[in-house]
This record gives C-alpha cells, sequence and structure tokens, in this order.
C-alpha cells in the first residue's frame, strides 16, 4: 500500500521541469517542521565555539580548550548514528525529549565545572553526555523532507535548502555565542546554547503530524540494514571527515588570529564570512537544475575545497583570511549537498536517517580532531599554525574519494532493500 505525496499537484507539476525553492515551500505541512527545526538547531553552531571560549578563558589555554571540545564532538559523532538508529525504530519524539533534557542538564554541568576551575578530566567527564546528547534535527528534518516529498525532483533542492538552513545556523550561532562570551560573560554561550536546545528541540517535538512513520509500523515486514554496509556511505563518511576538518581547524585558528591581533570580537565576524559563502554557494547550488552525475559534482568539488583551504595557513591579514574564508565556504556547501544528494540514491529507505547521522557524525568526529590538533599547533607554534589542519584534512579525504570513487555508483532501483509499507525514509543535509 503507498504512502500518500503530500506536496500539491502545482507544485509537483512545476518542479518536474524546474525545482525550486518556491515550490519547495509551498509543500503542505513544510512550515509546521521548518520553523521549530530551524530553532532547535541552532544551538548546534554554539556548542564548540562557546567550550573553546570558555575553557581558554577558565585555562588560559588553546589546548585544553580544543581537548575540551574535541571529548564533545567525539562523543556526539560516536553517538550520533544510533540515535538516528533509534529515531527510525522509535520515532522522533521518543528520542528527541529525553535527548534534549539530557543535552541541557550536560551543557549547564560543564559550564559550571569550568567556572570553577575543575580538572581537565572533570571537564571531559561532562564534555561526554553533552556531546553523546546533541539532538539530530538536521537529519530528523531531512527525514520528514524525504517522506513529504518522496520521488519529487524537489528532492535536491531540499538537501540544498537544508545546506543553506544549516549554514544560516552557523552565519548566526558563532556570532551569537561570540558576542555573548565577550560582551556578557564567558559562560553566557554554553548556558543560551543549552537553553535554546531544550525550548527548541521540545517545539520541534511537538510537530508530530510530519514526524516520519516508524519503520515496521504498517503490515509489511521491514528488514533494516545497517547504513555502514553500503560502500558508498564509507566513502562519504571519509569524506565529511575532511569537512569537519575545515570547521575545527578554523574554530581555533580564527579564535587564536583575532586574540593575538588584540581583536577577539572580529573571529565571530570572520567565522560569519566563511559560513555566509557556505549559505551563499548553497542556495545557488539548490536553484541550478544539475545534469552533471553527482559523484563528478563531489569530485570537482571537493578537489576545489582542498586547494581554498590549503592557502589558509599564508594568511596573515584580516582581509586576506576573510576573503580565503570567503572562498572556503563557498566551496564546502556543494560538496556537502551533493554528498546527501547520494545517500539518497545508495541507501535503502530504511536505513537513512541512520546513514545521514553518520555523516553528520563524521564532521563532528573531524571537527573535533581538528580542534584537538590545531589547539596544539597553536599553543607550540602560533602564527596561524592550526590553519594546517584543514588543509591536510581535506587533502586526505580527496585522495581517498579519488581512489574509491567507483563506490559511489548508485545501485539499480530494483534492488533497494528495507523499503517497508510504501514509504520512504528521510533526507538529510548537515
Amino acid at each position: 500500500m503507498a504512502s500518500t505525496v503530500t506536496t500539491e499537484p502545482s507544485a509537483n507539476s512545476s518542479a518536474s521541469s524546474r525545482p525550486g525553492y518556491g515550490q519547495l515551500l509551498r509543500t503542505r505541512g513544510a512550515w509546521t517542521f521548518l520553523l521549530p527545526g530551524f530553532a532547535a538547531r541552532q544551538p548546534f553552531a554554539m556548542l564548540t565555539i562557546s567550550i573553546v571560549l570558555l575553557v581558554q578563558h577558565t585555562t588560559g589555554s588553546y589546548g585544553a580548550a580544543g581537548a575540551a571540545a574535541a571529548v564533545t564532538g567525539v562523543s556526539m559523532a560516536l553517538f550520533a548514528p544510533y540515535s538516528g538508529r533509534l529515531a527510525d525504530r522509535y520515532g522522533q519524539r521518543a528520542v528527541l525529549v529525553p535527548g534534549v533534557l539530557v543535552h541541557a542538564v550536560a551543557g549547564l554541568t560543564l559550564t559550571a565545572l569550568a567556572l570553577a576551575h575543575a580538572p581537565l578530566w572533570a571537564l571531559f567527564a561532562a564534555a561526554v553526555p553533552t556531546g553523546a546528547s546533541v539532538p539530530q534535527v538536521g537529519p530528523m528534518v531531512r527525514a520528514r523532507w524525504g517522506v513529504t516529498l518522496k520521488d519529487s525532483p524537489l528532492m535536491t533542492t531540499a538537501a540544498a535548502f537544508e545546506s543553506v538552513t544549516d549554514e544560516l545556523t552557523f552565519v548566526v550561532g558563532p556570532l551569537l555565542a561570540t558576542a555573548l562570551c565577550t560582551t556578557v560573560t564567558p559562560a553566557a554561550g554554553l548556558v543560551t546554547e543549552a537553553t535554546l536546545t531544550l525550548v527548541g528541540g521540545l517545539l520541534f517535538a511537538a510537530q508530530r503530524s510530519t514526524q516520519p512513520a516508524v519503520a515496521g509500523d504498517g503490515h509489511a515486514r521491514v528488514e533494516h540494514v545497517p547504513a555502514l554496509r553500503v560502500p558508498g556511505v564509507r566513502v562519504l563518511a571519509v569524506t565529511f571527515l575532511g569537512i569537519g576538518s575545515v570547521f575545527g581547524g578554523m574554530q581555533v585558528s580564527l579564535a587564536a588570529f583575532t586574540e593575538s591581533i588584540g581583536e577577539p570580537g572580529l573571529n565571530g565576524v570572520l567565522y560569519g564570512i566563511f559560513a555566509a559563502g557556505n549559505m551563499l554557494s548553497g542556495l545557488v547550488c539548490g536553484a541550478v537544475a544539475w545534469k552533471t552525475a553527482p559523484r563528478h559534482r563531489l569530485i570537482v568539488g571537493y578537489a576545489a575545497l582542498a586547494v581554498t583551504a590549503s592557502g589558509l595557513w599564508a594568511a596573515h591579514s584580516v582581509l586576506v583570511l576573510a576573503g580565503l574564508g570567503l572562498l572556503v565556504g563557498m566551496c564546502i556547501a556543494p560538496a556537502l549537498i551533493t554528498g546527501y544528494t547520494l545517500v539518497e540514491n545508495l541507501v535503502p529507505a530504511g536505513a537513512r536517517t541512520e546513514a545521514f547521522t553518520w555523516l553528520t557524525g563524521a564532521v563532528a568526529l573531524g571537527q573535533a580532531a581538528a580542534v584537538t590538533v590545531a589547539g596544539q599547533l597553536e599553543d607550540r607554534f602560533r602564527d596561524g599554525a592550526g590553519f594546517l589542519v584543514p588543509m591536510g584534512g581535506t587533502l586526505l579525504a580527496l585522495a581517498t574519494l579519488l581512489a574509491l570513487r567507483s563506490r559511489l555508483v548508485t545501485p539499480p532501483r530494483g534492488r533497494t532493500v528495507a523499503r517497508g509499507v510504501g514509504h520512504r525514509v528521510p533526507m538529510t543535509v548537515d
């Protein structure tokens, strides 16, 4: 029994010839999860930079700050796929409500320990549940798009729209966190992050009408296929690790650079420019009717990312760094969007939310490793040494992508498994 397509007929008919944001946003029921979803994931962009700024303030070390943020990122990366799997099996609300409660408590505990100058091991202990409980709202929103749009050509547009939305949060989030930490109190960023996570997450969880059906609901038995069994997902995970190295390396290195020139408030501005480039290129990607295969687009876009990221370490002025950051950001969105589009084609419906969270977790893991290494480099060598991390991370990931690109070939539709009673599970983009 096939599920009903909930997009409006007019939107679908026009989308078939030229998918666009107008048609996407006219999809019936979309706004009921878009607005609370945006509010719920806003804190995600604030978490790492808030930890870095608070712990650096209380310890005086970027290495310690990076390590604390890294523990949070690693914890999130390890637990995110299980969160996605649980959401597929038991429903988003069942996972999200307890998750945001745990995250708020853990985040406030980490804040209190940092202000009390607790030993580093205590900060690590609090960072584990803080990262493990980060709500995976982005994958959940994309999952709702996947169910709502089904086989519509608007899926690629939805992927681009979600990437733009994510990057908008990375424009607003770092600016807000930096402003709070530098003008109010170093703890204000984490306190605000915990509060927004709790309120936004509960509002999003309350939108039951657009929540994807639980895997196995209905009259047909759904065979669950672990997402990592798909070879292409493993290749994309390595690719997204490189993207995470850009996020993490830039967060620490920009903070160190702006402090070295006596303008710490510029940190949020420079990171906002980087995120703005990501957002703008994402808008363009979603508006273009691509004829090139996604695999080829990913390779070209990722090569451009590696080239631009390799120039960051040589920038020693605000203007040059802002320009390079803008270019790097413009190269990230196409890679992210194309990667998530490939997941939609490569992964069986019943494992897509899990696959999206694996990629989200890979970004977080890459970010965590980059924050740690970049923090150590800045402590020992300074002079922008932390910017070597985005260069190394993207070049290694590009080499892997080129070597294993054949695994990104879309399998024949007839071989798709884990398809339930006429519904396809979600679409995601980070």
